[in-house]
């Protein structure tokens, strides 16, 4: 098992799971986390700490979200890794919630 983040980070990207992963295993993009599979622990110390509960257990990926457990391993392979706590973008509040944000990720 392995956590995976999902659609609702997309334009939110709060880091306050970086600063509890305690392998660094969360990699950042333009608009988006992810969590590198193959490294990750299974702590379940991130998810917890996701203010728009972006964060799901591989177990618990509901099917509409299936799509991520992909991209998180493929986005970890070429996003830098994040170590350090940001300031979320000034606009995050405004796409809490909001559906199908994927069409906004950027790779």
């Amino acid at each position: 098992m392995t956590f995976i983040v999902g659609e609702e980070c997309i334009k939110c990207k709060h880091t306050d799971c970086v600063e509890v992963c305690p392998v660094d295993r969360i990699y950042e993009g333009p608009l988006f986390l992810v969590i590198n599979s193959e490294e990750c622990i299974d702590c379940a110390l991130c998810e917890p700490e996701c203010h728009v509960d972006a964060i799901f257990s591989e177990d618990e990926l509901a099917e509409d979200q299936a799509v991520f457990l992909e991209l998180n391993a493929e986005l970890a392979e070429v996003w830098p890794n994040i170590s350090e706590m940001k300031e979320a973008p000034a606009d995050a509040e405004e796409w809490t919630g909001k559906p199908n944000k994927l069409q906004y990720l950027e790779r």
